[in-house]
């Protein structure tokens, strides 16, 4: 297994790697178990919903990182907040494609995003 923080990493890089893990960790002494991006993503779907369930249809999860995705990138303009509907759901307009980049760099951007957002509310 390589090591968390590798030696040629830069400072900024160690710093993200450290961040993330502590994210991570923080998920995981809540629920006890350490979340990869996808579970992160749902995490703030639900936490902008405002509801937690044990059980959603696969249609409501994917709907949940959806929330999450435009949450992340509102600060950036790609989307608008353009209010809930009658069953709370909150509803995004896109104002902007998001840039196509490599798969590893679009990784990097959404833990990035998802730091931010944990510290935004004071979560770590």
């Amino acid at each position: 297994m390589p090591p968390l923080l590798k030696e040629h990493s830069s400072e900024e890089e160690k710093s993200a790697a450290l961040k993330w893990y502590e994210v991570r960790n923080y998920v995981k002494n809540l629920f006890g178990k350490r979340p990869d991006l996808n579970a992160m993503l749902f995490l703030i779907g639900m936490n902008e919903l405002g509801e937690a369930r044990e059980e959603w249809s696969k249609e409501e999860k994917q709907d949940l990182m959806h929330i999450a995705i435009c949450t992340l990138f509102q600060e950036d303009g790609y989307f608008n907040f353009e209010g809930r509907d009658s069953e709370g759901w909150p509803h995004f307009r896109p104002t902007e494609k998001l840039p196509a980049i490599p798969l590893r760099e679009q990784e990097d951007l959404l833990k990035n995003k998802i730091i931010l957002y944990f510290e935004k509310y004071n979560y770590i």
